[in-house]
Order: C-alpha cells, then sequence, then structure tokens
C-alpha cells in the first residue's frame, strides 16, 4: 500500500480517530444491551424480537466482515472507514424514530453494515503506521477502550433511558459519527494499494450466502423450535445449506491461491493467528452469553433501574482498568502472552461462576460485586495480549482479511451463544414457569388456580416480554379473577416469574463458563517465540509508508 498524498502522518492522532470509530459500535452495543427492558417496553416487543434486535446486528455483521476488509485492501481502508461510519450514523437516526419493533430489527441491522464495513479497516491501517515492538500499547488502549465502552454504556443508557427516552441510546451516535468522518478524512492517511486488484465476486456470494444460511439458521432455531420454517424449508435444511456452501467455498478459495483470494490461507499458516482467533470467538460467546441474562436479571427479577443496573455492570469494565496496563504495559510485555491469556480466561470464568451460584431471586445488587471485580481483572489480562499475539508474525498487507477473520469468528461466537443461551434461557423458563405456577397456584383460591397456571403456559407459548411488566401482568390482569384476590395473584405471578427466570438463568450461564475454560487450554498452544523476530520496525515499511519515526512530528 503507499500513501496516495505525500504529507505528515501523526500515528498516534490516526489512532485517536480510528478509536472513536470503533468506540461508537461499541457503546451502541452495550447502550442498547442495559435499555433493553425499558426499549422492549415502548415497541412491545417479546423475547425473540430482543434477540432478533441483537441478532439482526450480528447476522449483517459476521456475513459481511470478510467481503469489507478485502475491499479495503483493493479500495483503500480510509474510503470503507469513512462510508461505514456514515451507514452507521444513519442507521443510528433511523432506529432512533422507530415506532415498531420490527423497524427497531431492521434499524439495527443497518448498524450491523455500517460497522461491519468500518472494523475491518481500523487494523491494516495500525499494521501500516506502527511497527511490531510499538503494537502492545496500540492494542491496550484498544483493550481500555473496550473497557471504557463497556462501563460508559451500560450507565450512558441507564441516564439516557431515564431521564429521556430509550431513543436517545441512538441519537447519541449522530455527533459522534459526523465529528468522525469530518476527522478521518482529514487526518487518517488514505492508503491504497501499489496495483490494481479484483474482488472476488463468485467467492463473495458464496461466502456471504453460506454466512448467511449458518447465522440464520442459528438465530431463528429456537423461534421454530428446530424444524419446519415453510413448506419443505426447515432450521436443520438451512443450516446444511449453509455448511455445505462453506465447504464449497473453501474448496474453490484452495483453487485460487495463486491468483487474488478472497481469502488468503497465508494467514492460517500462522498458529498463533488461528489460535487467538478462536479465542476471539470464545469471548464474543462469553461476553454475549453471560450479559443477556444478567441484564434481564438486573432489572426484571432484582428491580434495578436502568442507572442503577448499569452502575452495577461498570464495576467488571472498572475492575479491568486494573490489570489492563500492568498486561500490556512494560511488565506484561516480560511475560509471555499466552500466559497472561490464559490467566485472564480463568479469572473471567471463575468470577462468572461465582455470579451463577449466588444468583437468588432476591439478591441484593452487590451480592455480584465480587464475580464481578474478579471477572473484570481477568479481561485485562486477555485483550491486548490477544490482539498483540494474533498479528506478531502477520504480515501488513494480509491486515484487510486477518481484520475481516478475526471479527467474523468473534461474532459468529456472539451469534451462536445467542443461539445457545436464548434457547437454553427460552426453554428452562417454559418449563419453571409452569412448575413453580403449579406450586403456588396451590396458595390461590380453587377458582382462580386453572386460570393463574394456565397464564404462565400461554406466556412461555406467546414468546416472553422482559421488561418492566414481566412479571405476569397477562395472569394477574386475566378475566374471572375475583377483586379480593387480585393483589394476592399479582404477588405470586411476580414471585413465580422471579424465581422461574434465576432456575432458567443458571443453566444458561454454565455454557460461556464451560466455552472460557476451553479457550484458556486453547492458548496454551500458542507459539512462544516470533518466527520473524527480527524483523521488528522494518515491517512499518509497507510499499511506501513510512515507519511510525518518519511520521510522527
Amino acid at each position: 500500500m503507499s500513501l496516495v498524498r505525500d504529507r505528515t502522518v501523526h500515528p498516534r492522532i490516526v489512532l485517536v480517530v480510528l478509536s472513536l470509530g470503533l468506540f461508537m459500535t461499541l457503546l451502541d452495543l452495550t447502550i442498547v444491551n442495559i435499555a433493553i427492558p425499558s426499549l422492549v417496553d415502548g415497541v412491545h416487543a417479546t423475547l425473540d424480537q430482543v434477540l432478533w434486535m441483537l441478532n439482526g446486528y450480528s447476522l449483517a455483521y459476521a456475513v459481511l466482515l470478510i467481503t469489507s476488509g478485502r475491499t479495503g485492501d483493493i479500495i483503500g481502508p480510509r474510503t470503507m472507514f469513512v462510508i461505514g461510519v456514515i451507514l452507521f450514523t444513519a442507521a443510528s437516526l433511523f432506529s432512533g424514530f422507530a415506532q415498531m419493533a420490527d423497524q427497531l430489527i431492521a434499524g439495527r441491522a443497518l448498524q450491523g453494515v455500517g460497522a461491519a464495513i468500518l472494523a475491518p479497516q481500523t487494523l491494516p491501517i495500525l499494521l501500516a503506521l506502527f511497527p511490531v515492538e510499538r503494537r502492545a500499547p496500540v492494542f491496550a488502549w484498544f483493550g481500555i477502550l473496550a473497557g471504557l465502552a463497556v462501563a460508559a454504556g451500560p450507565t450512558l443508557g441507564g441516564f439516557l433511558t431515564s431521564s429521556l427516552s430509550w431513543r436517545w441510546i441512538f441519537f447519541v451516535n449522530l455527533p459522534v459519527g459526523v465529528a468522525v468522518v469530518l476527522l478521518a478524512l482529514r487526518l487518517v492517511p488514505d492508503l491504497r494499494p501499489g496495483q490494481r486488484h479484483r474482488l472476488d465476486l463468485a467467492g463473495v456470494a458464496v461466502l456471504t450466502a453460506a454466512l448467511f444460511c449458518l447465522v440464520f439458521g442459528l438465530i431463528e432455531g429456537q423461534r421454530y423450535d428446530w424444524g419446519t420454517v415453510t413448506g419443505f424449508i426447515s432450521i436443520p435444511l438451512i443450516i446444511a445449506i449453509g455448511v455445505a456452501l462453506l465447504a464449497i467455498f473453501v474448496i474453490y478459495q484452495a483453487r485460487r491461491q495463486d491468483r487474488e483470494p478472497l481469502i488468503s490461507f497465508a494467514v492460517f499458516r500462522d498458529r498463533n493467528f488461528t489460535l487467538m482467533s478462536l479465542v476471539l470467538g470464545a469471548m464474543g460467546f462469553a461476553i454475549v452469553g453471560l450479559y443477556l441474562p444478567l441484564t434481564i436479571y438486573y432489572q426484571s427479577v432484582l428491580g434495578l433501574s436502568a442507572v442503577a443496573a448499569g452502575l452495577i455492570v461498570a464495576i467488571q469494565p472498572g475492575a479491568m482498568f486494573l490489570t489492563s496496563g500492568a498486561a500490556n504495559g512494560p511488565a506484561g510485555q516480560r511475560v509471555e502472552p499466552k500466559y497472561l491469556i490464559a490467566l485472564g480466561l480463568l479469572l473471567l470464568a471463575g468470577g462468572s461462576a461465582f455470579i451463577a451460584w449466588s444468583a437468588q431471586s432476591s439478591s441484593s445488587r452487590w451480592t455480584f460485586v465480587p464475580g464481578l471485580i474478579v471477572s473484570g481483572l481477568g479481561m485485562g489480562f486477555i485483550w491486548g495480549p490477544v490482539y498483540a499475539l494474533a498479528t506478531r508474525d502477520l504480515r501488513p498487507e494480509l491486515g484487510g482479511v486477518a481484520a475481516g477473520i478475526i471479527n467474523t469468528v468473534q461474532e459468529f461466537g456472539a451469534v451462536i451463544a445467542s443461539a445457545a443461551v436464548g434457547a437454553v434461557l427460552q426453554n428452562r423458563l417454559a418449563v419453571a414457569l409452569h412448575d413453580r405456577a403449579v406450586a403456588a397456584a396451590a396458595q390461590l383460591p380453587p377458582s382462580a388456580r386453572s386460570q393463574f397456571v394456565a397464564g404462565f403456559s400461554g406466556a412461555s407459548r406467546g414468546g416472553f416480554e422482559v421488561g418492566a411488566g414481566q412479571t405476569g401482568a397477562s395472569v394477574s390482569a386475566a378475566g374471572g379473577v375475583p377483586t379480593s384476590v387480585a393483589h394476592e395473584v399479582a404477588a405470586l405471578a411476580h414471585g413465580v416469574f422471579a424465581n422461574s427466570f434465576v432456575d432458567a438463568m443458571r443453566p444458561a450461564l454454565i455454557l460461556p463458563i464451560v466455552i472460557i475454560v476451553a479457550a484458556a487450554a486453547g492458548a496454551l498452544m500458542a507459539r512462544k517465540r516470533s518466527v520473524i523476530a527480527g524483523r521488528g520496525a522494518g515491517d512499518a515499511m509497507v510499499a511506501g509508508v513510512p515507519g511510525e519515526g518518519a511520521l510522527t512530528a
């Protein structure tokens, strides 16, 4: 790649601009998570639709990452970055004005497209501007940035939701998006390929179809009970088609490695890159798998406000700051990264296990602080070392496709978590609601018992509301319930839901914990020494792009 204009570039300023773009997408994700109960009350969404508000974003994001990363290699990463920010900002505006759940799902999907376009562009730019020995602090910054987003998102989201409206969790992106576009056009170098390249359109079509089928099947499987969608089309058939298309894509790409494939298999010859991609996939699974049940639990079971829930969640990234600096600073660089990563993953698993073990329907908001602190300390050991190890031996010209692969694997982990954890949560909740409703009904007059149980059975068949009104409102409001026992019915209904959700949440949380432990074992298989240890700053010279020393004032 080369600069299309000969002008001084300041890598640290470029890092800040790129960080703002990524921060916007990360902030939006955490804001949406914490605002789910208030948001779905406003658009009358069921749990299925809530999952689509999260997974519609993930579907578009996962399907397009590799293609957009490769497109950035062809037309320039800055151009794609700016396009992605513009689309994400416009989609945020559309989402903010949504009146129905389907409109909000569409807006979130468009946000996913914008995020998929911008996200893979940062890595090739940074690989071109920073030599190997200067990259650890860069990745440390992105780890801190992720922590800031996790901390600020719930708190800011809770404040906006409580003080203004859930719509402002989207409107807040508008000034940030406009500022990022203007700064990127002015300050980020316009890197272009030194020769003409062509996009493998056939590869794009096959890969897009494969990923769409796989992600769609995983997301919608629970909704259709893993059976028929329409006519002869079923969820297993859709997933099978996705697997078959993915196999065809791999064979097709293998035959194009001597030309211009969509994915260069050279990236997978680096064992560390492959292993760290899988670790990031596990992290994607863990974050969604842990936060989805806990977000509902904090507000719908414990009854916390959005602001209070946000402040509790912020303890975790707050603890992350304590270890992130050490892990990515001079002291941390003297320790082999794979050991830091394994330690961080085990701490994350241990803290999460404490939360799952200690959760009760009557728990205090402070009950989970030890688990949040331990898991947060663990996350500080993960993000920076993972990216540093994944890119240590990576050639900068592979940055675009590598970023697309890393982000795709991570998002695929998140999608699988939504499908798996969502399925476990919904199935166990349906069973628990019925069993606890039967037990609680014994405390009611005989005339109200059958209707009380039937109300929860109907709720389990129709999808679960997760807003503030999700405590059996349909049960307490059912016709025929005497006024004299209405209050008792409402109290029992809340107790049934709260205890049932805890019963369902515990097995749902086991899945991400197991995945995290497996990722820790995989991280220990990484190669200790760089195979290109002597390359150093020289790899910052990418077809005419000067290294950091020449770019800084």
